[in-house]
């Protein structure tokens, strides 16, 4: 039995596997509370047994809804939603002059894959078009480089890994990734299919996407470009202010800070700025 006055422990699990990794931490028994937060909750069918009987944790958060109550089956633990988040108050922007009309990142389906051949495609129909941006060998400042490129955009092109597949994606669950909520942050709308979670329904809003239906570029592209027609500024500006209400980081931590049972004076002042923003 874990004492109450032991020192929480957050474990941050890229994965089911790393539930694990608790093991290692020396008289990780005594810890208390034992809170995981599994970003890629998606494969549980990757849960190790050992969670359950060893009795690894004592509260358990999940980024998507749905996998709930798989977690909950197989850890005999409280499983609840945290879902995936963006540093919307720093990195964030309702700038209204915006310099590409699309802008591609990551992974695409395979007409969407070639920048070449689709900036041609886009610029054929008008549209300005930018493709991935390169990779900066410091980790803060690619994501800092990332999102200005998404503030730059009026919309993002994103596909969920179902109408999108690749060997390390989830071949039946879909998920939301960073790919949506940087860009909302930066107040770009997000072209292409978003996961049909009904959870991920519930955390966008109307407006943060716009769904075509497709993979197909050409069908795609002339979607794009009506939308691009009726674009306004004011878009990009909603966008980044539910953004900051809805997926900014500082939300999950709070609760992750609740859950144990921390102070976190640097957390709550910035929730204050988040709040006031």
């Amino acid at each position: 039995m874990r004492r109450r006055d032991a020192e929480p422990c957050l474990l941050l699990c890229a994965g089911p596997e790393d539930l694990g990794s608790l093991l290692l931490v020396e008289g990780w028994r005594h810890l208390g509370p034992v809170v995981a937060w599994v970003i890629d909750s998606f494969w549980t069918e990757r849960i190790p047994a050992l969670a359950r009987y060893a009795g690894l944790v004592d509260r358990c958060f999940v980024t998507t809804a749905e996998d709930a109550p798989a977690w909950r089956r197989a850890l005999g633990r409280p499983v609840e939603w945290l879902p995936w988040g963006t540093d919307a108050l720093r990195l964030g922007s309702a700038r209204a002059d915006r310099s590409f009309d699309v802008l591609r990142t990551g992974r695409q389906p395979p007409e969407w894959d070639l920048d070449e051949a689709t900036g041609a495609a886009c610029r054929a129909a008008g549209l300005r078009f930018q493709g991935r941006p390169a990779w900066r060998d410091d980790a803060d400042e690619s994501q800092r480089w990332l999102l200005e490129h998404y503030g730059q955009a009026r919309f993002s092109l994103a596909f969920s890994n179902l109408a999108s597949p690749a060997g390390y994606t989830h071949p039946t669950r879909d998920y939301l990734t960073a790919r949506w909520t940087d860009a909302l942050a930066a107040g770009a709308t997000v072209a292409g299919i978003a996961p049909a979670a009904p959870s991920v329904r519930e955390l966008l809003w109307p407006g943060a996407t716009l769904e075509l239906g497709t993979v197909g570029r050409a069908e795609g592209i002339r979607l794009i470009g009506e939308a691009v027609r009726c674009w306004r500024p004011e878009q990009s500006a909603r966008n980044a202010r539910l953004a900051r209400e809805r997926l900014d980081w500082r939300w999950r931590l709070e609760v992750l800070a609740g859950a144990l049972g921390v102070a976190a004076p640097a957390l709550r002042a910035e929730l204050r700025e988040l709040r006031s923003a």
